[in-house]
This record gives structure tokens, C-alpha cells and sequence, in this order.
């Protein structure tokens, strides 16, 4: 999941060095949601891990 939004991060780069700036807008929005959605999967799985004794 990280890897898609350093994808959606990269493509807003391009797109706005490009001159897209809708575009860059949406790519980088859907790269800040899924970086999200990436920190509170890993903080429930750290959580899970620490609670089963690693």
C-alpha cells in the first residue's frame, strides 16, 4: 500500500511539473489517503504483534 501512494505521490510531481494542476491535485490527494490508510494498518498490526508476544 506505501508503494501505491509513493506511486500516486510521484505521478502529482510529474503532473504538476507538467503543468496539470487538477490532475496533480487528485494524484497527490489519493497518495495522502492511502499513506493514511497505510499508518493505520501498520499501527493495528504493531498493536496485534506487541499484544501476541513477539
Amino acid at each position: 500500500m506505501l508503494k501505491w501512494a509513493l506511486i500516486f505521490l510521484i505521478l502529482a510531481i510529474i503532473a504538476a511539473v507538467f503543468g496539470f494542476g487538477g490532475l496533480a491535485i487528485a494524484f497527490a490527494q489519493i497518495a495522502k489517503i492511502l499513506f493514511y490508510i497505510f499508518l493505520v494498518v501498520l499501527v493495528i498490526v504493531l498493536i496485534l504483534g506487541f499484544s501476541r508476544g513477539w
